[in-house]
């Protein structure tokens, strides 16, 4: 038997399943649920540079295909919520983590989960800001419901403090039933179990189909 002289990887592999449910004839058949249009890309952590330039290829085929596509980074989400608490904020928490991080080990990050946790969970957190720009976005081209793809990457930024699937769960119902995509670095476990980022014990607390 002969073996094809470059096989694909995993990763290359979940971009081809996920195009194809995406082009499907019918529509956007990422999930077997109706009127929930989520799915989950698993990736291992590592292979953050190779993802981007999968994103990169798929975002491309599909613009040229007449396809709209939507990317929104949960890292910069972050950053945009603390740079909105103020310099004195920020200054005031990076002092008291170092004070708490050399008075015993892991206090720090406690102290930094506390402080970091109602800016992003619930609701209101990094979830609206999310719904937000995909309301924003889905209106401004109101005809392509089913030619709109939304990617949400860098959850890597929110490890350790946020699961991405509250992130999921709060989305639910927010996103004008457009196809949406979390890019989630971690490894799986079983069928329906993703542990975050590969530290955090596994969650199976997830819907969307997984590509992987």
């Amino acid at each position: 038997m002969t073996l094809p002289l470059f096989q694909q990887s995993d990763l290359e592999t979940a971009f081809v399943a996920l195009r194809r449910d995406l082009i499907d004839p019918d529509g956007p058949r990422i999930s077997t649920m109706r009127n929930y249009r989520f799915a989950i890309l698993r990736y291992d952590p590592a292979d953050e540079l190779k993802l981007r330039a999968e994103v990169r290829r798929l975002s491309t085929d599909l613009i040229a295909n007449g396809w709209v596509v939507l990317t929104i980074s949960l890292q910069r989400l972050l950053l945009d919520r603390i740079r909105d608490r103020g310099e004195h904020w920020v200054e005031r928490v990076i002092v008291q983590e170092r004070l708490a991080s050399a008075r015993e080990v892991g206090r720090g990050l406690n102290y930094l989960k506390s402080k970091l946790a109602p800016l992003i969970e619930g609701p209101e957190g990094i979830a609206a800001d999310c719904s937000r720009i995909i309301g924003d976005f889905t209106r401004s081209h109101p005809d392509q419901t089913d030619r709109t793809l939304v990617l949400i990457g860098r959850a890597g930024a929110l490890y350790p403090f946020f699961r991405s699937s509250a992130l999921l769960r709060h989305l639910d119902g927010r996103t004008g039933n457009v196809p949406v995509v979390l890019l989630y670095p971690g490894h799986r476990v079983g069928q329906t179990g993703l542990s975050f980022m590969g530290e955090l014990t596994s969650d199976n607390d997830y819907r969307p189909r997984i590509y992987s």
